[in-house]
């Protein structure tokens, strides 16, 4: 067994290495980033981990010389979780990690001079009065003279110059202080709780009970309560409000235990969201952004969607500390700090951190269990109750378990008030404790159950995030990391070249040009631009950049190993690779002449193989000019980025039923019944992607489809001889077919004719007119176009 001190030394010592570690992989993540040695290092955020190192190996020696028999796990707890806030804040702006760094070098010598207050805390007890009524002047001083230091949104800041207080944090600390005297002190009057062992009762103790009970012992803390958060409701703070409530709960919980308080304080809270919901925009926007993001990603919901792509972003092994994109979450700094952590430090660390605070929970509830007094306990239970408590609440807002409240996370994120809040909170633990070796009351059974139920809703809180962080990052994550509005993908694509898409000779029809970190996507062809799709930034992926997507970033296709090591070491993955398509570019272009400004699709495919030939749809659009051109194209009466080939669905006359296809269907879905015609009754799958251009091994042909059998052979050919085109070695059918709407549809289809011997063709023209002159026209020319040798 080690003594306190060298437990205390050990975990501080341990989180040095840590935070040491993440110092030099932050440092190296240019060199990364760059994939080379000569880059642009990170240094200053050695500042940072300096002023952390002499700060707490100093509080470190004084909490060993002034509190021998304190807590040895808080510390190293706080100063982990200090140190990795500090160097998150590094990473995400320079800026504010110096100030986080100032702020805790400022706040650690307020916490060593704090160590040596006399013992038993005696004067927070004695003047709870006079600490709340200050908090509730500093916070009504806001009214008047708040500010903000970014210089929009609420007012919730006293100063000026660089310097700011929000009273409203230290307001917490000092509702806690205040109930946990005022129960201490009251309770004995009417045997609602426990008498402090060991020490003779309060003057107060022989009078009578006040009238009313519990509940006129109550009202005092009900209207300074009350108070307070009518203040944070007038400011709109309605997260601190939340805190409030839940801190107010627990405390009085804790000291009377009633059960029916809960209750009344469930009722309170509901009706206090419906009133919120009703009353305030703020609680509407984000009360609809947690019950249904997805309904507004870029709007309202913008923040909770981006946090969440961001936790799926890291993984089950995180981009590494340097090597995500973390600040594209609004805020990450303070509000979504957890999700920073998430996306570069991946599942591992996320579950270190909430053990972390998991840890600070059960040692905060053991040092209350432990006092040696009313006061100290219920004051430790509600200190452990905040700490832990306001942890759960914004990291479930982060992964969308609990709304969003705009609280900070305890230590961790960016801000002076909380940072020196969180570490007076620890510094009254720590007193507790040390208080607690000393002389520790004991508790009844039903007395402790209290303290256990309190533990278990902050561990099942905790469990929950954890749970929650694994749904996001591995059920969920590939869902959301290929979503349209991640914009990791565009950052990816400038740095990793993509593959191309090309043609069946080898000519590029879709290729990335230039280098890297300047990669962009260059459209040869853009008369093919519904059909091959576009990768952008803003407007995300269409066509076949979409379902080719694996092998063109280079997610598949690669070995293995060099997948998982080029994430491990990049965040990233390797070079994607080029991939053929069936498309002949010279009938391509004959293809789109013939259907010239016409509103329709033309398909020719090889009927044997299904493999296509040439694949049309008009009218189109030049995916070079996608961001001038995108709100002319999503206005268009006529759909140019509407594929009409694959994903339009016609009307088919009664005649065109014989091909075995319902009363709607595609264009590619008739060109492969035209080919049963031309190939003996066998109906191949269509295919555009033939093979892959690996590292390895070179090209590799990609699998391909079981044929199925569409009719007899007999009946094939007897229906293909029955419409021969005279003087023309194919055979043609002309339809009309009508929507329901009135609108009328020309059908063309045709192809070689049985025992042909060249490559077996078919083709099919869709118009969306009835023109069957041009139809047949545009078919003829196509097959003899294509047959010619």
């Amino acid at each position: 067994m080690f003594s306190h001190k060298q437990t205390q030394t050990r975990l501080l010592y341990l989180a040095a290495l840590f935070l040491i570690l993440a110092a030099l992989e932050l440092t190296l993540s240019a060199a990364v980033r760059a994939r080379g040695w000569e880059a642009s290092y990170r240094w200053s955020h050695w500042l940072g981990v300096l002023v952390w190192g002499i700060g707490f190996a100093t509080a470190g020696r004084a909490a060993e010389r002034y509190l021998p028999g304190r807590d040895p796990y808080l510390l190293p707890a706080a100063a982990l979780l200090s140190g990795w806030g500090v160097l998150t804040i590094w990473r995400l702006s320079p800026v504010y990690g110096l100030r986080q760094t100032v702020g805790l070098g400022l706040v650690l010598v307020i916490f060593i001079l704090g160590l040596r207050l006399p013992p038993g805390l005696r004067f927070l007890r004695r003047y709870k009065y006079l600490w709340l009524t200050s908090g509730l002047l500093l916070a009504a001083l806001t009214l008047f003279l708040g500010t903000n230091p970014l210089g929009y949104g609420p007012r919730l800041w006293l100063g000026c110059c660089g310097v700011y207080f929000q009273p409203s944090e230290l307001l917490k600390l000092l509702l806690v202080v205040y109930l946990s005297a005022y129960l201490a002190d009251r309770l004995p009057v009417i045997g609602a709780g426990e008498r402090d062992s060991g020490q003779k009762p309060p003057d107060h103790a022989s009078r009578p009970a006040p009238t009313g009970g519990l509940f006129g012992l109550l009202i005092p803390t009900f209207l300074l309560t009350g108070l307070a958060m009518l203040l944070l409701l007038v400011q709109r703070d309605l997260g601190t409000a939340s805190i409030f409530l839940f801190l107010y709960t627990v405390v009085v919980y804790i000291a009377t235990g009633r059960k029916r308080l809960l209750l009344f304080m469930g009722l309170a809270l509901g009706l206090a969201a419906l009133a919120g919901y009703a009353l305030f925009d703020v609680v509407r926007l984000r009360v609809d952004a947690w019950l249904n993001p997805w309904t507004d990603p870029s709007g309202r919901s913008y923040q909770i969607v981006q946090s969440l792509i961001a936790v799926a972003n890291g993984g089950i092994s995180g981009r590494g500390l340097g090597l995500g994109s973390p600040s594209l979450v609004p805020i990450a700094q303070s509000d979504f700090i957890f999700a920073a952590i998430a996306e570069e430090g991946g599942l591992p660390l996320v579950i270190g951190l909430l053990s972390l605070i998991a840890l600070m929970a059960s040692r905060g509830l053991w040092i209350a269990l432990h006092a040696s007094d009313a006061f100290q306990r219920y004051l430790a239970a509600g200190l452990t109750a905040y700490l832990c408590g306001q942890s759960v609440l914004i990291i479930g807002g982060n992964l969308r378990l609990l709304p969003l409240t705009g609280v900070t996370l305890p230590f961790v994120s960016s801000g002076g008030s909380s940072l020196l809040i969180s570490f007076f909170s620890l510094l009254i633990l720590l007193h507790i404790s040390q208080r607690g070796q000393e002389q520790s009351a004991v508790l009844n059974p039903p007395q402790t159950r209290l303290y256990l139920q309190l533990g278990g809703l902050l561990l099942a809180g905790i469990a929950a995030a954890g749970v929650l962080v694994g749904w996001w990052m591995v059920y969920r994550g590939p869902a959301l990391i290929t979503r349209t509005d991640n914009p990791r993908r565009a950052i990816v694509d400038r740095t990793v070249r993509r593959g191309a898409l090309l043609d069946r000779g080898d000519i590029p029809i879709n290729e990335t040009v230039g280098q890297a970190g300047e990669y962009m996507r260059q459209y040869h062809y853009p008369a093919l631009g519904p059909i091959t799709g576009y990768d952008h930034p803003v407007y995300g992926q269409s066509g076949l950049e979409a379902s080719l997507d694996d092998y063109l970033s280079g997610w598949r296709g690669n070995p293995g190993l060099m997948v998982w090591w080029e994430h491990l070491l990049y965040g990233q993955p390797p070079p994607g690779l080029d991939v053929r398509l069936s498309i002949d570019l010279e009938l391509q272009r004959a293809a789109d002449d013939l259907l010239g400004d016409r509103r329709g699709a033309l398909v020719l495919i090889n009927a044997q193989s299904g493999e296509i030939l040439a694949i049309a749809s008009h009218p189109a659009f030049d995916p070079n000019s996608l961001e001038a051109d995108w709100q002319t194209l999503i206005d268009a009466a006529d759909f140019p980025l509407l594929d009409r080939a694959s994903l339009g669905r016609y009307p088919t006359s009664a005649s065109l039923a014989e091909f075995g296809q319902e009363d709607h269907a595609s264009p590619v879905e008739m060109a492969a019944e035209a080919a049963s015609l031309s190939a003996g009754g066998l109906r191949p799958t269509p295919r555009l992607a033939l093979a892959v251009r690996t590292p390895q091994a070179g090209w590799v042909l990609l699998p391909e489809t079981m044929h199925t059998t569409a009719m007899s052979e007999e009946t094939a050919d007897a229906f293909a001889n029955t419409h021969t085109v005279e003087a023309a070695p194919f055979w043609q059918v002309i339809e009309q077919a009508t929507e329901y709407t009135g609108q009328s549809f020309t059908w063309y289809m045709g192809g070689t004719l049985p025992g042909w011997q060249g490559v077996s063709l078919a083709a099919v023209v869709l118009l969306e007119e009835f023109d069957p002159i041009s139809a047949q026209q545009i078919g003829q020319a196509v097959l003899q176009s294509a047959i010619q040798p």
